[in-house]
């Protein structure tokens, strides 16, 4: 079933490239492209398929990821941070998935996870209030995940968790306003003393040791791989989508590039053109292999049935980081190359250069606090895996 997924994205790329500008202008993805993907049964890939779910390989909906990415840089985002959320309500108990996808299993939920809100320990589960910011793709989901530390009746912070919130007890305010990743849509989510029940939550102390009371019923492999791997893959993912999309467009550019200041000199006799792109493709491959190897070993580690070592986690985020890194220096060396044309609205190029710069000031892609990690490891210094 991913094969027709993959197969349906494809075909759906022209559109997507074609509705870019639709994006950028609306500021948000327009509801012809999520419907699309709905159709396609992208949404799906990660889902449980006791909920008419796919249950696929990450590897799988990560592709399909960077294809959409490859298009449109914001419906590649949105379309990565909608999918993935099934994933995580699939760890949630039973009651909350029922509630999520029980009548409708089209059911799509946007995210905030920086704890921002406050919660506060009452019978039966907690009183939330707050405001998150960046909650991508908001305006077409139902439900959102918000991040909130949870306090007892002295003040104290006794737990950082995920708040599983529906529709009718949050409102959504139209602050996006940006240069890059313009068509996200992603707007703050605000909450005034809302109760969310015990079962509709999930303690980021547990999905960092891969539990979660959801995998008593969904039981597959895919649902015991370590939360953090997962989310900060779905951000780098997007990005070297885009890369590969700067890529072709820039390839397709030089090819008809005459180069005026040196004496009508075609691009593609230029040596030093072949040397750029040459490097920009490693950068991008490299970034793509290491991220798709890393999720391979995950995978090879739970199968066999065994803990996932903190090493292997660090390494992750270590591979994760590293290849946002690369896909937004290969995209500015291929912008830095393109001339003046690239600068034109409408071109996908100055697009990717935009999305995928706003794409790395995500929490997810802060280089120095996952490599200081991996580092420290090696050095043999005691490691709180924390949110690792």
């Amino acid at each position: 079933m991913s094969k027709a997924v993959l197969d349906a994205v494809r075909d759906l790329l022209p559109q997507f490239r074609e509705r870019a500008d639709e994006a950028e202008r609306l500021r948000v993805v327009p509801e012809s492209s999520v419907k699309d993907l709905e159709a396609s049964g992208f949404f799906r890939l990660l889902q449980p398929k006791r909920f008419d779910g796919l249950e696929s390989d990450p590897v799988d909906f990560y592709t399909a990821v960077r294809m959409i990415a490859s298009a449109c840089g914001s419906t590649g985002w949105v379309a990565s941070v909608l999918g993935v959320h099934p994933w995580q309500v699939a760890l949630f108990h039973e009651t909350a998935q029922q509630a999520v996808w029980g009548e409708d299993t089209t059911t799509r939920l946007s995210s905030s996870y920086a704890p921002t809100g406050k919660a506060l320990q009452v019978e039966g589960g907690y009183q939330l209030s707050g405001r998150w910011s960046f909650s991508s793709g908001c305006d077409h989901a139902t439900w959102v995940l918000l991040g909130g530390l949870v306090s007892n009746d002295e003040g104290q912070i006794v737990d950082f968790k995920t708040f599983l919130v529906p529709r009718a007890d949050y409102a959504i305010e139209d602050v996006w306003n940006v240069v890059g990743l313009r068509g996200t849509g992603s707007n703050d989510i605000v909450v005034d003393d809302v109760f969310v029940p015990t079962e509709f939550t999930l303690s980021m102390s547990d999905t960092g040791r891969c539990f979660g009371p959801g995998q008593e019923q969904n039981t597959s492999d895919l649902y015991k791989l370590p939360f953090h791997s997962i989310f900060t893959s779905t951000i780098t993912a997007p990005i070297v989508g885009m890369a590969s999309g700067a890529y072709d467009e820039h390839v397709e550019m030089q090819r008809k590039r005459v180069r005026a200041a040196y004496i009508a000199e075609k691009a593609v006799n230029d040596p030093f053109a072949s040397v750029r792109i040459a490097r920009a493709s490693s950068e991008i491959d490299a970034a793509w292999a290491l991220l798709m190897n890393n999720v391979r070993e995950l995978q090879d580690v739970v199968a066999k049935g065994e803990k996932i070592p903190l090493s292997l986690r660090l390494k992750v985020r270590r591979d994760q980081v590293i290849g946002t890194e690369r896909a937004v220096s290969a995209i500015d060396t291929l912008f830095e190359a393109s001339g003046g044309r690239a600068l034109a609205e409408g071109t996908y190029l100055q697009r990717a250069w935009r999305d995928a710069h706003a794409g790395r000031v995500h929490a997810a892609n802060d280089p120095e606090r996952a490599l200081v990690m991996y580092g420290s490891l090696e050095f043999g210094q005691k490691i709180d895996p924390g949110m690792y």
